[in-house]
């Protein structure tokens, strides 16, 4: 794919940084668009896959950034551009499936993970979950996708979520340590490659294990 082909792709499957300055209007949920700054500079170091720009790849890469964008701090569902927003549908491990104002209301860490010893996500809402994964992961907590297996309308991938905990964890201190997420997904897009619904697929119960492994703080 040409530069000239990837300039007429949707907007939503362009770098989220191009999706957040084409979103003067929307509603967030802090008031201000959000800062990727930092967690670009960490993609550019840590990221191990390359996607070439207009690839498969970098599309999916793209459009899965943009919707966590928005599912995080686009408080407005219809003005999501990643989504058919009546007819989204996600779930993960052949679980619930979850609208929009689903991932609205409770952030997509409670909807991901049931409860545990280690987490809860009963008793959290989507601010306090959000404050606890930032606390741990100060630089951020960084996503890509590592391979594509499947072209539209039906799109396979395997993915990587990571970061440096160098924060704390509740009442446990960093280790420093990388940890990580890999998984899959399977994303149902439209002809102009917008999410119709998105199944996930992995295993999070080493990713706590590593996050209570620290000594307990004082």
């Amino acid at each position: 794919m040409n530069a000239e082909q990837s300039n007429n792709l949707p907007l939503w499957v362009h770098d989220r940084d191009t999706v957040i300055a084409k979103s003067g209007d929307a509603e967030w949920r802090f008031q201000t668009p959000p800062d990727y700054t930092e967690s670009n500079v960490g993609l550019a170091k840590e990221s191990t896959a390359k996607h070439f720009e207009g690839s498969l790849e970098a599309i999916v890469q793209n459009l899965v950034r943009t919707f966590e964008m928005e599912a995080s701090f686009k408080t407005n569902p219809s003005q999501w551009l990643s989504v058919v927003n009546e007819q989204f549908r996600m779930s993960s491990n052949g679980g619930v499936e979850y609208t929009a104002s689903d991932v609205i209301k409770a952030g997509t860490y409670n909807l991901f993970m049931p409860d545990t010893e280690a987490y809860k996500a009963s008793e959290e809402t989507f601010e306090s979950s959000g404050k606890l994964f930032r606390t741990a992961f100060p630089k951020g907590f960084l996503w890509e996708v590592l391979e594509v297996f499947s072209s539209p309308p039906n799109v396979a991938f395997k993915w990587r979520h990571w970061g440096t905990f160098s924060g704390s964890y509740k009442d446990y201190a960093s280790t420093g340590e990388t940890v990580e997420i890999v998984g899959m997904s399977v994303a149902r897009v439209t002809d102009d490659l917008k999410i119709i619904s998105v199944e996930h697929y992995f295993d999070n119960s080493q990713f706590l294990k590593k996050l209570t492994a620290g000594k307990n703080r004082d």
